[in-house]
């Protein structure tokens, strides 16, 4: 399960360097991440400080760091 987590963290990160600033939501569908995979590489990176949220009303964005 590490492995995918690992996996999933490097599409995200690969996304937001190619792409910018997105929405979480928008993301998770242009990488087509099942489940809760997403949030599990969201967090890989901000353990690692790659990654940063912010909230925007009801939109959660996420940027490289």
């Amino acid at each position: 399960m590490m492995e995918t987590i690992g996996q999933t963290a490097g599409q995200i990160w690969n996304y937001l360097n190619e792409n910018g600033e997105t929405s979480v939501a928008k993301m998770k569908k242009e990488l087509d991440l099942k489940g809760n995979f997403a949030e599990l590489g969201l967090g890989w990176l901000a353990r690692e400080g790659k990654v940063e949220m912010s909230k925007k009303g009801t939109t959660t964005n996420v940027r490289l760091v």
